[in-house]
Formats: C-alpha cells, sequence, structure tokens
C-alpha cells in the first residue's frame, strides 16, 4: 500500500486505516482504490477474518478531495475507460457484495459526503462521541453517491434519511446511534480500542459463520439491483455538478461564501 493508506495484520483482523490527517482524510483517487484493493485483498485471504477501517488522526473521511487530485485508474486505459461506476461506485459494491467477511468502521472523526457513504457501506458501525456525519453534497451541488441514496434509507429510513440530505444536517455521535447510523457510540479516547476489542470479539467466533451471516444478511436487505442504483446515482451527481448552479456552489464552498443559485 501507499503512504495514504496503511493496512496492518493481527490476529485474524485486518485493519485498513486512512492516512491522509493532513487533509482529513479527503479521498484522492489513489487513496480511494487503495481502499477498494484493500478490502477486495482481504476478501480473498483465508487468514483475515474481519475488516476493520477507520482513519488516522482526528478524522474519518472529509469526502473527496476538491483541491484537483492527480487523476488515476488502476486498470489499464481501456478498462479504465470503460469503467462507469469509478472508484466511488465501487465502495458499496466491494464492502458489500466482494467481500463477504464482517466490515466494521470505527468511525473516528468526521465523515462528510464519499467519506460518509464508505462509513455506511460497512456491515457495523462503531462512532466516537464528538465524530460529525455530514451529506455535504447540498454544500457543493451535488447528490448523493457512494450508494448513499441505498445504505442510509436502509439504515435510518426514507424521511429521516432525506432529512438528512436535503438539510445537510450534521449528525454527532449520541444522534447517530439513536437514528441507527451507527450501532454504537463511545468516547473518543476509546475509539481505537473499542474497533480493536469488538473485531477480536467477532473473531472467537468461526470464520464460516461469520462468511455465511454476512452473505444471507446482504442478499435478504438487497431489495435493488445496486449496480443499476450506483449508475444512476453517477448520473444524478453528473447532472448537478456540470449545470452552473453546481458548479457555483462549488466555488462559494472555496470562496467560503453563500452560493447564489439560478435554477439552470
Amino acid at each position: 500500500m501507499t503512504d495514504t493508506l496503511k493496512v496492518t495484520h493481527e490476529g485474524h483482523v485486518r485493519t485498513i486505516r486512512l492516512n491522509r490527517p493532513e487533509v482529513k482524510n479527503a479521498l484522492s483517487p489513489q487513496l480511494a482504490w487503495g481502499i477498494i484493493a484493500a478490502i477486495e485483498q482481504a476478501a480473498k485471504d483465508d487468514d483475515v477474518w474481519v475488516v476493520a477501517i477507520t482513519g488516522t488522526g482526528d478524522a474519518f473521511c472529509a469526502g473527496l478531495d476538491l483541491k484537483g487530485a492527480t487523476p488515476h485508474h488502476p486498470a489499464p486505459p481501456q478498462t479504465a475507460y470503460l469503467d462507469d461506476l469509478d472508484w466511488v461506485g465501487n465502495f458499496l459494491l466491494a464492502c458489500r457484495q466482494r467481500c463477504d467477511k464482517p466490515i466494521v468502521a470505527g468511525i473516528n472523526g468526521v465523515a462528510v459526503g464519499a467519506g460518509l457513504s464508505l462509513a455506511m457501506a460497512s456491515d457495523i458501525r462503531i462512532i466516537s462521541r464528538s465524530a460529525r456525519l455530514m451529506a455535504g453534497y447540498p454544500r457543493i451541488g451535488g447528490s448523493p453517491d457512494g450508494g448513499l441514496t441505498f445504505t442510509l434509507a436502509q439504515a435510518i429510513g426514507y424521511e429521516q434519511a432525506m432529512r438528512f440530505m436535503l438539510e445537510n444536517r450534521t449528525v454527532l455521535g449520541e444522534e447517530a446511534v439513536a437514528l441507527g447510523m451507527a450501532g454504537e457510540v463511545v468516547d473518543d479516547a476509546r475509539l481505537s480500542a473499542r474497533l480493536a476489542e469488538y473485531c477480536a470479539m467477532l473473531c472467537e467466533r468461526s470464520p464460516i459463520t461469520l462468511r455465511l451471516t454476512k452473505r444471507g444478511m446482504e442478499r435478504a436487505t438487497r431489495s435493488i439491483d445496486l449496480e443499476s442504483q450506483l449508475r444512476l446515482e453517477l448520473a444524478n451527481i453528473r447532472r448537478a455538478f456540470a449545470s452552473e448552479d453546481g458548479r457555483e456552489a462549488r466555488q462559494a464552498f472555496l470562496d467560503k461564501r453563500p452560493p447564489v443559485f439560478k435554477g439552470r
């Protein structure tokens, strides 16, 4: 792995740690594809029973790096050209469909946009008390991607998901658990230790049991064609970002001023 991603292995737990603390672990293409590769590698390793994902420093993941990260795709040029999901769509497919081992997110700080999508794509979430969850898309003139239209509505229900998205609400640890966006809240200083403790507890189960349970639960709760939904999300966010309002929203965000929308 690169310096932007740290992967460690202890017992039967593979820990994937986003490592761009200087930008709140914002996602460059290299980091995003690295996460997907690390999940897929863990899925193929019989010595890995549980996967943990967390962030370095005081953030889980601040979403897409808007400062202009260098384009990157791990596939050969022709395959990359034909890939209509890119890394943001592959987050959910890698976590839910291509890895049948439990993935536990340790949300140690802010999780916004695609960073929130990554957290919600995990199977189990432990959140620190002061962590902040936010959609972020309305602020930059976008619409949800990364499978968030599926995972968030699945976790907290349709109306609560709509309110969270459109109000661009900020939800802290306690409220995240109350809403259903996470299953457990712990004091900030305890997050790392509790994540390791919980993953070790899961490893007391048979790896066969862990994998078959996830296969059954994932299939039973998937009532849509995930790939079609992910393509719909990407088509929507491309339209949103291509609009004048989308460009104005992003410029206003960078300028730290209120946007002026014209509906076109």
